[in-house]
């Protein structure tokens, strides 16, 4: 097999060929791939002496251009060489090539919506995944509704409304709730910063409320187990999957804060796991002995031993962190092998609510573990529990409840 340190590198790339190699190293990419890598960086390298270019010119106008003048094989044609985004990756992040341009048009409604996430960021204090739904958000509504213009000050009520009726038609009642949210968190920036001259966040219409409708979403003990009987756990994926559908039923934990745990958070001494909640929130809870039982197994026998800190990582290489939406597959790829619906991660959360319950543990309780700042939103976890109701509920004035 050929090595990487034999790959030769000329040009204006070749100063930073061994921090690449150290960096497809510490990422877990074989050596095969590892070459492969390397030999894409010494033609790029090649190229940008031919052409007088340095890596600051690496925008993605220069890659393409690049990959049109690259002589195509039968293999191959025009597209980019193997390894080209994991060379680009690294470039920019020793601030060699250009970041990456935003992709929506129009620069003074960007820089609107930037303004928006710092305010955001710096005012309301909240976490950068919100920020960044918010801004998604919040971009989705400005291009509707004032696509030929980049002044909010004409807004109407009645653009608003048009916009949330539209949107309902093809959004389930939670993702309209949280559109509502981004929107309305937009018009008041607006206001406050003297954008608009009319406070038109009261004009955004209620939605629906979801919380409270239909049946515990819970699935039942027989469900649980046949999603982790489906892990092949004589495999590292089968041993990573076992471990998140475990932590996921028996914690109830969110997927963003499984993707988020990290190895530091674990303490194994105390039986504790520390998690990294909505609202920057942190909560220490009680690890319980199956969950630890799984999570060791998949550290001991699956966890490629890298330089990334987080608990769960992918089973190839680059051997980084997992996404919420990457947590989200493991569970839907786990209902498919055990022949169940398709469900999302959050119906793991009812599950482990419902199992608590089951065995006596009472609303308050069921809210410590699940981080609820309120018992009503406890309570619909158990809307198929009388008893467990009646405990929060409201006595009737002058009578008995």
């Amino acid at each position: 097999m050929k090595k990487s340190t034999r790959v030769v590198v000329t040009g204006p790339l070749e100063p930073y060929s061994p921090g690449y190699r150290r960096e497809l190293d510490s990422r877990g990419y074989s050596p095969w791939t590892a070459v492969s890598y390397l030999y894409s960086f010494a033609r790029v390298s090649r190229w940008l002496a031919v052409q007088g270019l340095t890596a600051a010119d690496l925008d993605p106008g220069c890659v393409e251009r690049f990959i049109v003048d690259r002589p195509a094989n039968r293999q191959v044609q025009r597209r980019a060489p193997r390894g080209m985004a994991s060379l680009l990756g690294y470039l920019r992040g020793v601030g060699l090539a250009p970041a990456l341009a935003a992709a929506t048009p129009g620069g003074a409604r960007d820089a609107l919506l930037d303004e928006f996430a710092e305010f955001l960021r710096t005012e309301r204090g909240l976490a950068e995944s919100t920020i960044c739904w918010y801004r998604h958000a919040a971009g989705l509504f400005l291009s509707e509704q004032l696509p030929g213009t980049t002044s909010v000050d004409g807004l109407t009520a009645r653009q608003i409304n048009a916009f949330v009726l539209a949107q309902a038609k093809r959004r389930s009642a939670g993702s309209l709730n949280n559109l509502v949210t981004a929107v309305r968190a937009l018009l008041r920036f607006c206001y406050l910063r003297g954008y608009t001259v009319t406070p038109l966040a009261g004009a955004t219409p209620r939605t629906v409320g979801w919380r409270d409708r239909g049946p515990s979403r819970g699935l039942e003990p027989a469900q649980v187990a046949r999603l982790l009987a489906g892990c092949d756990r004589r495999t590292s994926a089968g041993r990573r999957d076992f471990a998140i559908l475990t932590v996921l039923a028996r914690l109830g934990l969110r997927a963003n804060e499984v993707a988020t745990l990290r190895l530091d958070d674990v303490d194994w001494r105390a039986g504790e796991i520390t998690v990294h909640g909505k609202g920057n929130r942190t909560d220490r809870l009680p690890m319980p002995v199956d969950v630890g039982q799984a999570i060791a197994g998949y550290c001991l026998r699956g966890r490629h031993r890298g330089s990334c800190r987080a608990l769960f990582v992918q089973v190839r290489a680059p051997y980084c962190e997992l996404s919420s939406d990457a947590v989200g597959k493991v569970v839907k790829s786990a209902c498919r092998r055990a022949g169940l619906p398709k469900v999302g991660p959050h119906r793991l959360r009812h599950t482990a609510a419902l199992a608590m319950r089951r065995t006596g543990a009472p609303l308050f309780e069921i809210g410590q573990v699940l981080r609820h700042q309120h018992a009503v939103t406890t309570a619909g976890y158990a809307r198929d529990d009388q008893d467990a109701l009646a405990q929060v509920a409201r006595r009737w004035p002058g009578g008995a409840a």
